[in-house]
């Protein structure tokens, strides 16, 4: 029987071999420089702490600080490259498939689905990409676009009615009624489940530190996940039972894609399908609606200058009161630096997540096989050498840019292969609304409007404003 004291001995060196082979991980190269912080939990805690400014996370500033603009850390029991090299940054994207594939933690696998866009590589994902496509890309926005503006009108008119309305829950809301019914042909009033309440604990959730059990975020995550895919699944079920003659929804389409006989999509993946584009539909661009017209309250002559570019669209119609064409759409160049220049400062996707396929040098640096890699898009997004005096909000400074598409200079709906495929959707829904709001009615800041990141952006008091006719 081993002494006491020297199993004590041999416990404490086994732990200290382990806390030191955690703090330095082995690899062929140089890795970056960094903290791997505690065993296990790594740095998680100050990777989630709040802050309340659009600036640069501290977590990642106070790091590039110390590190230089690449540097390791863990996070949630991972190790962690993090990128805020705008030229890294494009390699990663450009090399999607060859040398990095998507990659998330275990907490967006769990909500979204090991059979979601987020975890599918290769032909399967470029088949769901087109797949949603065929919902909004350019040809169905084109027809989209009455119905888009006929639901703002809606709402707008609803809220004229009311003391206060918080536009963040509002808009909410107005997207998702929309977006719902574009899919499953879903009506709040109607459904006798709150299908959109499932989804709202994700926001808290969706990065934390995975642990199951009542009472944390990760745990109602989990359950509004199940009642949503259990909704989801009967409503296919359904559909099954009693076909419909002619396609009246996405999910008509998607579920006569599962049923054909050389088909790639399974009905697992047609469920996370339908579950990530409900959740991604509404939340990401009611929080940049909400963001703009902050702004706009905050600086009147932006505003002055919006309605100006809205009114002559009007002003050039045969008929004032015909709806929006397609050209008077892509005609709202103001408009659309509004809202590059609100998707600048809000950084919706905070993070983007890939991991290496391979061992990969860039510079004097490896990143080791198998590690992820973050990519930071504020610390491209609010850089001074690129944009002059980064928190200041400017619309002008995107005059005559071109951010059709990524580049390394702006990356707000990510890049590469995987650059987010409802962009365009996003786009229309705030230009429009946009268009709606400064013609037909005035509003003013009552309270709330205070940011939180963490790292996500939120308005944990709101933004309640009182909106009236003109």
């Amino acid at each position: 029987m081993v002494p006491l004291p020297i199993f004590i001995s041999l416990v404490v060196i086994l732990i200290a071999k382990w806390v030191h082979k955690w703090c330095h991980p082995k690899s062929n190269g140089t890795l970056p420089p960094g903290s791997m912080g505690w065993p296990l939990l790594g740095e998680t805690l100050h990777f989630f702490a709040s802050t309340t400014s659009l600036d640069i996370p501290p977590f990642i500033r106070q790091r590039m600080e110390k590190y230089g603009a690449i540097f390791k850390t863990s996070l949630v029991g991972e190790g962690v490259i993090v990128s805020t090299d705008a030229d890294l940054n494009y390699f990663i994207f450009q090399k999607e498939g060859v040398l990095f594939e998507s990659w998330y933690p275990y907490t967006f696998t769990q909500i979204f689905g090991t059979n979601s866009l987020l975890n599918l590589h290769g032909s399967v994902f470029k088949y769901l990409k087109n797949m949603v496509l065929n919902l909004v890309g350019p040809e169905s926005l084109m027809t989209m676009l009455p119905e888009v503006e006929a639901t703002s009108n809606r709402y707008l008119t609803m809220w004229s009615t009311q003391d206060t309305v918080d536009l963040k829950e509002t808009t909410a809301q107005m997207i998702f009624d929309l977006t719902g019914k574009k899919l499953i042909s879903y009506d709040s009033q109607k459904s006798s489940e709150d299908l959109r309440g499932y989804f709202e604990a994700f926001i808290k959730g969706l990065i934390s530190f995975p642990l199951n059990f009542p009472g944390t975020s990760f745990h109602r995550c989990l359950q509004g996940r199940k009642k949503a895919m259990k909704m989801l699944k009967d409503m296919l079920e359904e559909r099954r039972q009693r076909p419909r003659q002619t396609q009246s929804d996405f999910f008509d389409y998607v579920l006569k894609e599962v049923e054909r006989k050389d088909t790639m999509l399974t009905e697992d993946i047609a469920l996370d399908l339908m579950f990530v584009m409900l959740f991604a539909s509404y939340e990401t661009t009611s929080v940049a609606l909400t963001l703009a017209i902050k702004y706009l309250s905050d600086h009147p002559s932006f505003l002055q200058q919006l309605t100006e570019e809205h009114e002559a669209i009007i002003k050039r119609r045969e008929n004032p009161d015909s709806g929006l064409s397609w050209s008077e759409y892509k005609s709202m160049k103001f408009t659309f630096q509004i809202i590059n220049e609100t998707m600048r400062l809000a950084n919706i996707a905070p993070v983007i997540f890939r991991k290496a396929l391979k061992d990969i040098k860039f510079k004097e640096y490896i990143i080791p096989a198998g590690w992820a890699v973050m990519v930071c898009p504020p610390s491209v997004h609010l850089d001074p050498n690129t944009y002059k005096h980064p928190l200041e909000f400017k619309p002008s400074r995107w005059e005559g840019v071109d951010t059709h598409m990524a580049s390394r200079k702006f990356m707000v709906f990510g890049g590469g292969l995987r650059v987010c495929v409802g962009a365009d959707f996003a786009k229309l829904q705030m230009a429009v609304f946009l268009h709606c709001l400064v013609t037909k009615y005035k509003w003013k800041a009552v309270k709330g409007g205070e940011i939180v990141r963490s790292p996500g952006l939120q308005f944990p008091n709101g933004y309640h404003i009182n909106v009236s006719q003109i």
